[in-house]
Order: structure tokens, then C-alpha cells, then sequence
């Protein structure tokens, strides 16, 4: 079911580099949608708990707590240092929460003048998107539903989709946050068997808004809380024969591919990807994304951000 929603510190120098030749163009070449070819930087991002819950404070077990200061602070020194255009974000509380991330990152000079968020099944953490692009069309899905041993289902935090861009310029942005890895049932380890439910009912809702993958101009971003061998990331990637998107290569300024450190078993993976189309993939610069790996990165969240960057939109 679709609902309507209601509507930095100094990077390090390989990241500079990468994104040089892309800083710095003026949010009025976006006036109205129109994006006029100009390139822009994309980014997903797993704020981890940027909500009131219960955590772990300076060593202490605190019930209901918001996310320390510190952490924010932190966070906002890597969202700046981004200089993304278009940031997905995963784990934002509900919309008091985006609106505060909002104001404080306007207060830093860090202007989104457009910021969405959807409420989907999870109460406490949600997808959401700030943009300095005009979105020209939302539409969130709430109630993709699925069978899980025997019983129906829905994916947790929905699936958000963003259009950008009028015309040839055009493009779609689907947001995702699969199920985590945390699982009360013993005959489905690590909730594997739930994320694949989730991505296949979120790639078949894709199928229907992109009946020909093959011409449609769309990425797919998000924490799929899986790596990219595993059943829920190919299920996204196609259905059968038919091919959707591809993972964009994803590195940091070291060459390593880790988006996620798990504190709990102190592991390295990479579970924060960037699918995109046939159409879209030759508007990618390098025809790779880029892993942000500056100050911070440790502080502000368990998860490092993912970036690319479309070089001309046409």
C-alpha cells in the first residue's frame, strides 16, 4: 500500500579528490526541479539510534536515553564533510528528531531546505532523506507484505521513493533499511530468512513502478543489513532473468570496504550498499561509490556513510 507522506571537518585528502570537481555549485541551478545537468553528490547513511532508547552512556546502562551530544556533534562533522546534495539517512527517531539534525546543521551552515521522512511499522526508527534538491514526487510504502512462517508480515520501515529532476533529467531514489540481524527465533539465524522476504516484496514493487529495469533511471540505497552475496542483496538485484540494478564498487581513501562495525562481536562488514540501473549507472562518476572515511567517522555511528556522485543528470 502506498500512503502519502507529509510532506565539516576538513576531508581527508582522497576524499577531496574524489569530490572536487563537484563542490561547490549553487542550489539555484535547482530552482523548481530543474536539475539543468548539474552534478550531484548522493549519499546514504545509518545515523545509528538518532532517538531516545535505551543505551550505553560513558559506561553506564540508561533507559530511554537520546543519542549523547557528543555523537552528535560528530555526526554533524561528517555530514558536513559529505557535502552531499541528496542524504539518505536510517535509524532517525520520528520527525521531532529530523527536524532538530535539521535546524542544528542549518546553525553550522549546512543548509536542506527539503527533509522527508516515513513512518512505517519500527515506532522508534525510520528512513528518512534531507535534500537541498526540490523532491518533485514522494511516495511511501508502509504495507508491503509478506509470508514469514506462515504468517503475513511487513517491511519494518517501509520502502521511500523519491523522485528528482524533470524530464530527461529525471531520476528515482528508493530508500531502504532491511531487518536487522537481532532475531528472537531460532529456526531463522540472524533474521535472514525475514530480510529476504523484505527485499523481495521491495524489489517487486519496484518491478511494478519499473516495468522495463533495463530503461528505468534509479538507484536503490540503503542498510540492507546483509553483504552483497547474500539472498536478500541478489534478490534485489534481479528477479529470475530480469536484472534491476548493480552494486556500485564501494571503497574508502585505504582501499577497505567496510561500512559497518558490530561493537557485540567486534567485526568489520560492508551492509550499506548503492544499487543502481542500467539507465543511471553511465551518469556515475568513476562508475564507482565512495566510502567516507574522515574524523569522526567512529564517534558519530556504528556505520560509515556511502557516496556517489551523478556527473551530469542528462
Amino acid at each position: 500500500m502506498m500512503v502519502p507522506l507529509r510532506l565539516g571537518a576538513v576531508m581527508d585528502r582522497a576524499f577531496r579528490r574524489y569530490f572536487g570537481a563537484v563542490l561547490g555549485f549553487a542550489s539555484g541551478l535547482w530552482a523548481d526541479g530543474n536539475l539543468q545537468g548539474a552534478p550531484l553528490t548522493v549519499a546514504t547513511y545509518n545515523v545509528e539510534n538518532y532517538v531516545a532508547t535505551n543505551r550505553m552512556v560513558d559506561g553506564v546502562y540508561r533507559e530511554n536515553y537520546p543519542k549523547p551530544e557528543a555523537e552528535k556533534q560528530a555526526l554533524r562533522t561528517v555530514i558536513r564533510a559529505l557535502h552531499a546534495d541528496i542524504l539518505a539517512l536510517q535509524e532517525m527517531g520520528p520527525r521531532p528528531y529530523l527536524e532538530e539534525l535539521r535546524h542544528d546543521l542549518a546553525a553550522e551552515e549546512l543548509n536542506y531546505r527539503y527533509a522527508e521522512l516515513l513512518e512505517g511499522e519500527d515506532p522508534e526508527r525510520h528512513i528518512a532523506v534531507l535534500s537541498k534538491v526540490p523532491i518533485v514526487q514522494i511516495h511511501g510504502y508502509t504495507r508491503l507484505s509478506f509470508k514469514y512462517f506462515g504468517q503475513e508480515q511487513t517491511v519494518k520501515r517501509g520502502l521511500l521513493e523519491l523522485h528528482f529532476g524533470k524530464g530527461k533529467d529525471e531520476f528515482v531514489l528508493f530508500v531502504v533499511h532491511l531487518k536487522s540481524r537481532l532475531t528472537d527465533r531460532e529456526d531463522d539465524p540472524n533474521s535472514a530468512l525475514r530480510r529476504v522476504g523484505e527485499a523481495v516484496v521491495v524489489r517487486d514493487q519496484i518491478l511494478r513502478i519499473f516495468p522495463d529495469p533495463l530503461v528505468g533511471r534509479f538507484a536503490i540505497i540503503g542498510d540492507f543489513n546483509d553483504s552483497r552475496s547474500s539472498r536478500a542483496v541478489r534478490a534485489v538485484l534481479q528477479r529470475g532473468k530480469t536484472p534491476l540494478a548493480e552494486i556500485l564498487p564501494a571503497t574508502d581513501s585505504r582501499g577497505e570496504t567496510w561500512t559497518h562495525y558490530y561493537r557485540r562481536e567486534e567485526t568489520y562488514s560492508q551492509v550499506d550498499h548503492i544499487l543502481v540501473s542500467a539507465a543511471l549507472k553511465p551518469a556515475v562518476v568513476n562508475q564507482a561509490a565512495q566510502i567516507y572515511d574522515g574524523p569522526q567517522t567512529g564517534q558519530a555511528s556504528d556505520h560509515r556513510p556511502v557516496s556517489f556522485v551523478l556527473s551530469d543528470t542528462k
